[in-house]
């Protein structure tokens, strides 16, 4: 199994040149996710998942690498629950995220990190207010009080 020292260094690598919305290179995204996952009480698997939660939706790794990598089938179950699909509805999203094991937490950590106002702020206004009604109807589907 890849230690969490492992799955860190891997996803940092996947995501390399990669940046968020406001030009921060995407691996301090993932480092947040991790800490806010392990910081809310999270375990080694869902540190793990919080590491690659987006690594399979953004073409960072593939789909047969996660069903092949050296990981829990918990993590890689909450990997798979946290990729969003092509068409795919936020209810049906959500109800995905709610029905996995140990998924919960680590959406949570995402969406405590992607609203973070200090994030927000440096966006324009439209992505700004796009986002956070975004983000705002994300935690009501998944009945997270507000941050």
């Amino acid at each position: 199994m890849l230690t969490l020292t492992e799955v860190e260094t891997l996803a940092r690598t996947a995501h390399e040149g990669q940046t968020d919305k406001a030009g921060r290179p995407y691996a301090e995204h993932l480092r947040a996710v991790a800490e806010g996952v392990r910081s809310r009480g999270g375990d080694p698997d869902q540190i793990a998942a919080a590491w690659l939660h987006d690594a399979v939706e953004d073409d960072a790794l593939s789909e047969d690498w996660l069903r092949e990598a050296a990981l829990s089938d918990r993590t890689k179950d909450i990997v798979r629950a946290l990729t969003k699909r092509a068409g795919e509805t936020p209810e049906a999203y959500a109800e995905r995220v709610l029905a996995t094991p140990g998924a919960l937490l680590v959406k949570e950590a995402d969406l405590a990190h992607n609203a973070d106002p200090a994030r927000l702020a440096v966006l324009d206004e439209p992505t700004r207010a796009r986002l956070t009604e975004k983000y705002a109807r994300m935690r009501a589907l998944l009945g997270l009080t507000a941050p």
